[in-house]
């Protein structure tokens, strides 16, 4: 995969229809077919971020924070099909960065989990991507209990939506508000205090987009409950997502939540 947005294909009518939420042969918009733009997981950045291109995902890394701004990948149903696997978990600095990162040293002890942002269990399809999911630059300190149960509960959903829809496109990442939780390491790596993820699909009625905020502790709530609206989520983070939808559109996609979309 690439930043490079595949083409939307068409669903098998096998599939499972949600609600009244129809599976797409084109994307369209108050009945008109619309392009799908290249790099629509893409969010709105600065010029200074630190932008790293991986073969699976993109990352706007901090090297304050020592953990990315955001994390960026669409996710396909064909990719869902990969078969690399290994239960090893080889957390690394990436050696192409000569800017100060976070280490294995700075988790070690710490009581905190190395958390994904895009899960090595979506980049199956390339070795390569597999791999570099396990950069710090994904990584971020997680509650054990968050990281183990509703964040990866959210993970498996974005899989299912992507067998479901052909595509989802997928931003996610830390917010930090009270840091109530410091640092962790010789590094003083920030321990978030939430994170988001924005999900985008789009159906034969068109776009549709949720937003779901996870504080970083072990309590256990539904996917609903965790729930917002892309545009709240927006004000919340200071950040427009989903910057290339078509202007005409964008407000009334990132305002509402069509749970027949978006629920099992």
């Amino acid at each position: 995969m690439t930043l490079i947005s595949h083409c939307l294909a068409t669903c098998s009518l096998i599939l499972l229809l949600v609600g009244s939420c129809s599976l797409p042969d084109s994307c369209n918009v108050a009945g008109d077919s619309v392009v799908v733009p290249p790099n629509l997981e893409i969010p709105a950045y600065d010029a200074e971020e630190h932008i790293i291109n991986y073969e699976g995902f993109t990352v706007s890394y901090n090297h304050t924070t020592l953990v990315p701004n955001w994390v960026a990948y669409e996710l396909t149903a064909t990719e869902l099909n990969g078969y690399y696997d290994t239960k090893s978990s080889n957390f690394s600095r990436d050696p192409n960065i000569k800017r100060k990162q976070a280490s294995r040293e700075d988790y070690s002890r710490s009581g905190w989990d190395k958390g994904h942002m895009c899960p090595k269990a979506d980049l199956r399809w390339s070795e390569k991507a597999y791999w570099e999911s396990h950069y710090f630059p994904n990584i971020c300190p997680q509650n054990h209990d968050l990281n183990r149960y509703d964040w990866n509960t959210l993970e498996k959903r974005v899989r299912t939506l992507a067998g479901r829809y052909d595509t989802v496109w997928v931003v996610c990442g830390p917010i930090f508000e009270k840091k109530e939780f410091g640092t962790i390491g010789d590094a003083n790596v920030q321990v978030p205090d939430y994170f988001f993820k924005a999900l985008l699909i789009c159906t034969a009625d068109g776009f549709s987009s949720v937003a779901f905020v996870m504080h970083n502790d072990g309590q256990h709530h539904k996917l609903r409950d965790y729930a917002c609206t892309v545009n709240e989520l927006e004000q919340r983070i200071g950040r427009d997502l989903f910057p290339a939808l078509d202007d005409s559109i964008e407000e009334t996609v990132e305002d509402t939540i069509d749970w027949h979309c978006w629920e099992k």
